[in-house]
Formats: structure tokens, sequence, C-alpha cells
């Protein structure tokens, strides 16, 4: 088992006295190879509850296990370290540094962690080359389409060989033609590298990627589902 969560709740202040509950005791598991996603309504949960699992938030009760770890008994800089080295990222508007090149956006997680770049470079540039950009590895953000921008972004996400990557609306700022080339990179990503992806998702397209589908409603799991695609 890669990942469990048990009775996850989060409640938000807002003011002096409303308080906003955007889980409500979630609980689920995650075993490793697994493409997990997640959809529901606007303010089902799905941004709190991926912020949850990626460290990026803690909750209000309950127990989040990763790859071995309590996170939620992490002090902040365990957490920002677990974050680092366990974990990875792909965003809806890619969050490359604009004045680095391609392979050193990849290259940036590994060097933050103190590892040589002399180490890290070979790394990054078979990231480059398996997500089909290997020529592209010196231009820099802004030379770069949105599809080659996010396939920048999974490299990054995957530099470290974490144990689960976190990728919010993925497809998001994309068009459906290249959304589906990330989606199926992401799926190709989790078959041959046994890692987990947990993707949030208001696209239907894109769920039916998911190797599970997991609805939330009003913060609570609604449905848990294994599907697979035809």
């Amino acid at each position: 088992m890669l990942v469990q969560a048990e009775n996850v709740t989060k409640t938000y202040a807002r003011g002096d006295e409303l308080k906003v509950e955007a889980l409500r005791g979630v609980s689920l598991t995650i075993d490793p190879g697994q493409l997990i996603a997640i959809v529901g309504s606007s303010g089902s949960g799905k941004s709190t509850l991926l912020h949850c699992l990626g460290a990026l938030d803690r909750p209000s009760t309950g127990k989040i296990v990763i790859d071995g770890q309590a996170i939620e008994t992490f002090g902040d800089d365990a957490l920002s370290a677990f974050r680092r080295r366990r974990l990875g990222f792909v965003f809806q508007f890619f969050n490359l540094v604009p004045t680095l090149s391609a392979i050193e956006n990849v290259m940036l997680p590994a060097l933050l962690d103190g590892r040589p770049a002399r180490e890290i470079q070979s790394k990054a540039k078979d990231l480059l080359d398996l997500v089909g950009l290997g020529a592209r590895a010196n231009h820099k953000p802004g030379q770069l389409s949105g599809g080659e921008m996010q396939r920048v972004a999974i490299a990054r996400a995957f530099v470290n060989e974490p144990a689960l990557v976190l990728a919010d609306e993925p497809t998001g700022n994309l068009d459906s033609k290249t959304g589906l080339i990330v989606l199926e990179l992401l799926s190709r990503m989790v078959r041959e590298r046994g890692q987990s992806v947990v993707m949030v998702t208001h696209d239907v397209k894109a769920a039916s990627y998911g190797t599970r589908l997991i609805t939330l409603k009003d913060g609570r799991v609604e449905t848990d589902v294994a599907q697979s695609r035809a």
C-alpha cells in the first residue's frame, strides 16, 4: 500500500464565526501503479483532498500515511523535504521557471534537494527524451507550446522518482488534442514506471484515463470504482 488516508477532515474558517467543512471524514487507500481520477462538482473537496495528499495543506483531523510516513506528524521543514523527495506535482498552468531551459526546469527539484548537477543532468535528459522533447532541452518555456510546457512539467514531476505524483487539472489549459497527448503520457508513466498518479479533473475524457474513479460530494467520497479503458 502506497497511501492510506483515514477519516481526513479539513475545516476552513471564514471570518470570525463561519466555518467551511471542505473534507468530512475521507478514507481511501492507493496502491503502486494506479492512476486515480478524482472528480466532483465545484466545492466538493477535490482540490482540498489533493492538497492534503500532496502535503501542501494539513488535515484538521485524521491520518495520512504516504510511503510509510505519517505526514501529518511532520514539522514544516520535514514536510518540505518530504515533498521534494517523495512527491511530484503537475499543475494546470505548468509553473515552469521562465528564465530556465527545459532541462534546467526538469533538474530543478533535484538541485533544490542538494544533488549535484552532473549527477542529475543525464536523468533529466532521459526524461525529456521519454516525453518526446529531447530535441528541445535547451529551449525556454517562452519558446515552447502549452503542450510542450506540460510535458516538461511531467518530466520534472518524475525526476526525483517520487512515490506519488499529484496532478491538478493537468489538461485544463490545453486544447483537446494536446490534452489527450498529456493523458496518454501520464498513463504510460504509470504503466511503465509503476508509480502512482492522483489527478483532479473536471474533464470526463481525462477521468476516463483513470484506473480508478473517485467521486467526491460535499467533502465525502460518494463512489470509488475501478475502471478500464476500452
